[in-house]
């Protein structure tokens, strides 16, 4: 069982790409078990279409592309000044700020990067020059931005929910308790380090420019309220959701507030088309190797092997935690969902573990990956963006892992945080 993965783990610390590290294992593989002769190679092609026939895949390029345009208009500017005048007067003012625009901003983008890349770069300019130090200033950006693949939409749930089966409307609903436990565990910790430190308010409270701000930012806030309002009242799926969030943003930074031309929005469009490509590339690829590991029955042994351990499905759960906390340190997250999802399914499932209550515990634990090296995005995205030491931001992002530790440990003893929301609506 272990050549599975200790291949596939050698190759990408080789510095392989996911895609072409994932396919090429996947035939290494076939070839050592049915040896070079037997060895059809119209079977990686056909396995491979195989994972890319679902339309489910369709949401993806649509929800990156809402986020790109929605980064590249003003709009990221106008949530964070309205979220300046909300929670601003708080102590540690501007930290609390942070985690709540990338509340809001996650219900445009869907992922953390584009949450670190494109509210990161004001959020870090504004605490510098509001006096904060860097190191409170990068660690709490990049912690914030753990929340855009938890709330609605999520990129990595979808493909969670494509990967397994389960109802991806569901998914998306279930972020958003998890979501606002993650930014709450953030904000407690802001608030204690932000007492110990000093830090000031840096708002006072004014419901006038609360209300100013808010008409001003209004249309963008609106943007999560129709994508989990349709999908919450049934009047479009999860795709059809992102297609409607792709023409909303595009009229709203276009024709509204007139802040993309026609040159940005190509632009925007490449990107979009860049970017799906190599998504798309490793769902490609993942869907061969699901398909060895498949044939190998490597979940069924992996399901043995644990079951040797306990049968109790929160232990359990525990365990394939601390396996994934390994392995989002060394894979990039889409790959890792795409790979052990349809692997752990079974196991859960035997155990009695709501498939449903894990999408959102895998996530979320696979983005603390993020904020670790050697495969930490996030670290990558606001080392540039903010032009600070890589070294420096592992250091500083460090301690904020802490609160998101803590929401994984009391979602894995309380699935029903997650469960109890879309059972309740869908």
């Amino acid at each position: 069982m272990l050549k599975y993965f200790v291949i596939l783990l050698a190759v990408f610390m080789a510095g392989v790409p996911v895609a072409v590290a994932m396919g090429g294992t996947a035939t290494l593989l076939l070839i050592m078990e049915r040896g070079f002769a037997a060895f059809n190679p119209a079977i990686i092609a056909q396995k491979s279409c195989y994972g890319l026939n679902n339309f489910l895949l369709l949401s993806i390029p649509l929800f990156l592309f809402a986020g790109k345009i929605m980064n590249t208009g003003n709009i990221t500017s106008r949530i964070f000044n309205f979220c300046k005048s909300l929670v601003g007067w708080l102590h540690g003012g501007l930290g609390h700020v942070n985690i709540i625009s990338s509340v809001i901003f996650a219900g445009m983008t869907g992922t953390a990067t584009s949450d670190a890349a494109g509210l990161g770069q004001i959020e870090i300019q504004a605490m510098r020059d509001a006096g904060y130090d860097d190191e409170f200033t990068f660690g709490i950006t990049a912690g914030s931005s753990l929340i855009g693949p938890i709330i609605p939409p999520s990129i990595p749930l979808v493909v969670y929910g494509m990967m397994t089966g389960v109802s991806i409307g569901k998914l998306l609903i279930s972020g958003i308790v998890p979501g606002a436990m993650l930014a709450l565990a953030l904000g407690i910790y802001v608030e204690v380090v932000a007492r110990r430190k000093g830090y000031p308010r840096d708002a006072s409270f004014d419901p006038k420019k609360i209300w100013h701000d808010f008409k001003r930012s209004f249309f963008s806030l609106l943007t999560p309220v129709i994508i989990i309002g349709g999908i919450m009242s049934g009047i479009f799926t999860a795709t059809e959701a992102a297609a409607v969030a792709a023409v909303y943003a595009t009229f709203l930074t276009t024709i509204v507030y007139k802040e993309v031309d026609l040159k940005e929005l190509k632009k925007v469009l490449w990107e979009t088309v860049r970017d799906s490509g190599s998504i798309m590339m490793v769902c490609y690829c993942a869907s061969c190797y699901g398909y060895v590991i498949t044939k190998s029955r490597v979940a069924l042994e992996l399901a043995e092997a644990i079951m040797t351990i306990s049968v109790n499905p929160t232990v359990i759960c525990l365990l394939l935690v601390g396996f994934l906390l390994i392995m989002g340190c060394f894979m990039e997250n889409l790959a890792t969902i795409t790979i052990m999802a349809p692997v752990f399914y079974p196991l859960l499932v035997d155990v009695g573990f709501d498939p449903l209550a894990f999408g959102i515990i895998m996530v979320l634990t696979l983005m603390v990956g993020l904020l670790t090296p050697p495969f930490g995005m996030v670290l990558f995205v606001l080392s540039k963006v903010g032009n600070y030491p890589l070294e420096k931001m592992i250091k500083a992002a460090l301690p904020f892992i802490l609160p998101v530790m803590v929401v994984i440990i009391m979602l894995v003893f309380f699935p029903q945080i997650i469960t109890f929301l879309p059972n309740a609506l869908l």
